[in-house]
């Protein structure tokens, strides 16, 4: 739940965790409740589809790894992620994993693109190889402030078939993108 969404107040208080360390404004969602929950993001997916976009890319599909405020289990994680996943689907739009690379052997087959931040500074991308290699995009993004080396990125990222770019984390204008 973020602070600055107009429809913050609509999550069930119950349904509000902790604050996201991090990320001001932000709060982890008890994700075991789907019921509560699902007006709320059914209205999101709905307004992406309504907005013409091809697709969602949910963010923090690993709460059950953080300090939620929550006793959430890997379990309940994927649970929710494939109701995610089956929500999109069923509103036309196409669903992208981000980061979670220890869920791919429950996710992969329903997810239909793959995003990821700081594999390369973090060392592992190649967990996603098996992703890319079912005929799936995967796009990989660094940050500068990670003082990435662009060639030997952009190797890996060739070499793996992935696309790669470099952002600042404020995700501003500037973007440098390897070579196809």
């Amino acid at each position: 739940a973020e602070d600055w969404r107009p429809d913050r107040d609509a999550f069930p208080a119950a349904a509000i965790g902790r604050k996201y360390e991090g990320w001001a404004g932000e709060r982890w969602l008890d994700i075991r409740r789907i019921e509560a929950l699902e007006p709320v993001l059914t209205k999101r997916f709905e307004l992406c589809r309504d907005k013409g976009f091809d697709a969602a890319e949910p963010d923090n599909l690993d709460g059950f790894q953080a300090r939620t405020g929550f006793a959430l289990t890997r379990a309940d994680q994927v649970r929710f992620n494939l109701w995610i996943a089956e929500q999109a689907h069923a509103l036309g739009l196409g669903i992208g994993i981000k980061n979670v690379p220890d869920l791919l052997p429950e996710l992969s087959a329903s997810f239909d693109f793959a995003l990821l931040e700081d594999c390369f500074a973090q060392g592992w991308c190649g967990k996603f190889a098996q992703f890319r290699a079912s005929g799936k995009a995967v796009f990989a993004v660094e940050y500068t402030d990670n003082d990435i080396k662009m060639e030997a990125f952009c190797a890996q990222m060739k070499a793996l078939g992935f696309a790669g770019l470099l952002k600042n984390r404020s995700l501003d204008r500037f973007e440098k993108r390897c070579p196809d």
